[in-house]
């Protein structure tokens, strides 16, 4: 037997070279050997050769490429194999090893989770180095994210017996790479320190461990340089330029400067204003609504801000597809801006259909009855706007995503409204703690959205060293699916004080009718039974007196606006409550309690805001009657002045504090993210106010506090850690007090 073997890659080159590249060759038998999972009649269906048809080199040649682009094979190789006369032609190929798992070393800093979703490859597939290099690349974009630019990863194959691979990929992290220093360099207009503030880049700090402050980002320095630019535009630099930032790396790869080059050219101010185009209005009613004036030093966020009051106004009269463009002309001589508004208007929109998608659980007309638009009306910008707000108030959904497409004709429009529900039921025991009530075991069943109907559900219990609360309540904001309000709820509540104990059993009835979109006004009926006992014996004259058990029976009206971005965390709009209740229709006490609580809510930079919060309240006693003790004004602790113990400001009977009839407060807090992917977030505040008796002037004696404090909406719920200073204690008051509460109380 005579067998030879001739890899057709050196036949090419031998064959090239001596010009009989085209001569055909015939082979009685055509063989594919090697192959184990890979069916033979998958391979035969992408070759050309057959058994005693003339082939050519180029042909054998060919066939090995669409071998190879089956994607299974990591080689093919041609043989020619001669036995006993009969020339035979085989295909041997080697299969890619099946890939039974993939796991990674070395990893820290990611989760294994994580880089699993980024490498993408599933198993059992066969293992292809493509998909391997692809995975590399994604995994060193992702630790480059997170700072760690000189991360290697290696990919480590083993292959058993049977042809199955596992796949490592060996990790070394590195260190985590930080900004140690940011320059600038031709910058007059603006200073380094203005520039700082205007990108997100951060040097870093002493505590950069505990923040990510300093951590080097590529995609984030990228558009820093556009924030840079933006900043100039906003001063009237808009001839200016910004470089590529210079970056050197530290030799340890630990640190790296930067270093933006700016050329920030002359400052140009606003010349002619102009609008032509569709006009809604006379042309001078236009112009009322551009903020910017001739002479003012041009701004490119001012004249964004004044093409989007120009498009709202169009817009909310119908004009969905209204384009508003502002025409720039620059007299570099005197250094002027000259400004022209384009304005075409479109056809006027109405809406054809609102689809609702996404929702699960919670019913199409509970988000239908948020909406400010309904079919058949005419579009409006603002209305589509304050839907979503109320839609997303719900507090129902994790995402509410609002948007318009064409209709089946041109003047209709269609709303697609998707939401992504989060579980809204909620049952837990549990424990707690406050720096009022103390440790706490707790069990609740609570459900905001009751059977999808939008209906609250609470069913509770705190049990606590100091107080034990049962409560339960039903809440409907749509009564027989009108735009009323109706609930009621039922309580059980014994507290400890320091000179007496307290308790307190009875229920409320409650109604709501709006008034405006965000003005609604509330009735509420309540009807208690309370007891004063276990007075201690050195409590004052006042306390003693409180002694027993009395009824309560009143009606509050209430008066509510609620204008903020986001009910459950808002960060800009208001929130304002007037209130009075009347006690005295039937029972034993009788007073009139008026109370005025407003808070609003600035944004900032950087995703920090502004809190502002006051409140005053007034109660009296008629008929005789004296205001009982449970019923009057106390401050202190972490709702009110949190650098004072609960209930320890106002006035006092002996060592008794007993309340007074007279309240003002107000709370002033800048809240900033500290840790943004877990919601952590960090206050400074400040408070002022006091509890008055019913003779004394409101503000004639003001208690003051400030501090800072962390906050978290943590598994068991609303965390507060915060630190009051008492700018002026007074007698046996502490300097310090820490205010400390976790936990869903009831």
């Amino acid at each position: 037997m005579v067998k030879k073997a001739i890899f057709f890659q050196f036949i090419l080159f031998f064959l090239l070279a001596s010009g009989v590249l085209a001569q055909p060759m015939t082979f009685q038998e055509v063989r594919i050997q090697g192959n184990e999972r890979v069916e033979r009649s998958a391979i035969e269906a992408v070759i050309q050769v057959r058994a005693g048809r003339p082939v050519t080199i180029e042909e054998i040649d060919q066939d090995i490429r669409n071998i190879y682009q089956l994607g299974r094979f990591q080689d093919v190789v041609a043989l020619e194999d001669v036995v006993d006369g009969t020339r035979t032609l085989v295909f041997q190929v080697s299969e890619r090893p099946l890939l039974r798992e993939v796991r990674f070393e070395g990893q820290r800093k990611l989760k294994t989770d994580k880089l699993s979703e980024l490498v993408g490859i599933r198993v059992p597939e066969l293992y292809d180095p493509k998909n391997v290099e692809r995975a590399i690349t994604a995994l060193r974009r992702a630790y480059r994210d997170e700072g760690y630019h000189g991360a290697q990863i290696e990919p480590d194959i083993e292959i058993n017996p049977h042809n199955e691979a596992t796949l490592t990929f060996v990790i070394d992290e590195g260190k985590k790479v930080r900004v140690d220093e940011i320059r600038f360099s031709g910058n007059s207009a603006l200073s380094d320190k203005e520039l700082r503030k205007a990108i997100e880049t951060r040097e870093r700090w002493v505590f950069s461990w505990l923040t990510g402050r300093g951590t080097f980002n590529e995609d984030m320095l990228r558009n820093d340089v556009e924030l840079i630019a933006d900043e100039y535009f906003n001063r009237g630099y808009v001839q200016v330029r910004v470089k590529d930032p210079d970056i050197v790396f530290s030799d340890d790869m630990r640190t790296l400067n930067i270093l933006f080059e700016i050329e920030e050219g002359e400052q140009y101010r606003i010349g002619d204003i102009d609008i032509q185009g569709d006009l809604l209005k006379e042309k001078e009613q236009l112009l009322e609504l551009v903020k910017l004036q001739t002479g003012d030093v041009f701004s490119r966020a001012r004249l964004r801000e004044d093409v989007f009051r120009l498009n709202d106004l169009y817009a909310d009269s119908g004009y969905a597809y209204v384009n508003v463009s502002p025409l720039t002309r620059l007299d570099n001589q005197e250094r002027l801006v000259h400004l022209m508004f384009d304005v075409e208007q479109g056809v006027q929109v109405y809406i054809d259909r609102i689809h609702v998608t996404g929702n699960t659980k919670t019913r199409d007309k509970v988000i239908r009855r948020e909406m400010r638009l309904t079919e058949g009306e005419l579009y409006s910008a603002s209305r589509l706007k304050e839907s979503r707000r109320r839609i997303n108030n719900l507090g129902f959904f994790d995402e509410v995503n609002v948007a318009t497409g064409r209709g089946d004709e041109e003047e209709l429009m269609v709303v697609e409204v998707d939401v992504a529900e989060r579980p809204t039921g909620q049952f837990s025991i549990g424990a707690g703690y406050s720096s009022v009530d103390g440790v706490l075991a707790q069990g609740a069943l609570q459900q905001d959205n009751f059977l999808g109907r939008g209906l609250r559900l609470d069913l509770s219990a705190a049990l606590g060293g100091k107080s034990t609360t049962y409560r339960f309540g039903v809440t409907d904001p749509y009564f027989l699916d009108k735009d009323l309000t109706l609930g009621f709820d039922l309580y059980r509540t014994d507290r400890e004080w320091p000179s007496f104990s307290e308790k307190r059993t009875g229920g409320n009835l409650k109604l709501g009718v709006p008034l405006s979109d965000n003005l609604r006004a509330f009735f509420l009926y309540r009807y208690e039974n309370k007891d004063i006992y276990d007075i201690a014996p050195t409590a004052s004259r006042f306390v003693l007196e409180q002694a027993g058990t009395s009824t309560l029976s009143s009606i509050t009206s209430m008066l509510r606006r609620d204008t903020t971005d986001y009910r459950l965390d808002p960060t800009r709009g208001s929130m304002s409550e007037a209130s009075v209740e009347f006690a005295g229709i039937g029972g034993d006490q009788q007073f009139v309690k008026y109370i005025a609580d407003h808070r609003h809510f600035f944004p900032f930079k950087w995703d920090t805001y502004f809190s502002v919060h006051g409140q005053i309240g007034f109660v009296e006693g008629w008929g005789g009657k004296d205001v009982p003790i449970e019923e009057r004004f106390f401050l202190g602790g972490i709702n009110s002045l949190r650098g004072f113990k609960s209930r320890r400001v106002g006035p006092r009977d002996g060592d008794d504090y007993i309340g007074g009839e007279k309240s003002a407060y107000t709370n002033l807090e800048y809240i900033f993210p500290l840790i943004r992917d877990v919601g952590l977030k960090g206050v400074v505040f400040f408070d002022a106010g006091n509890v008055w008796h019913s003779n004394e002037n409101y503000f004639s004696d003001i208690r003051y506090n400030t501090g800072a404090g962390i906050r978290w909406f943590s598994p068991l719920g609303p965390l507060r850690l915060e630190w009051g200073y008492n700018l002026n204690p007074r007698g046996d008051e502490e300097r310090t007090e820490w205010q400390f509460s976790i936990g869903r109380f009831f």
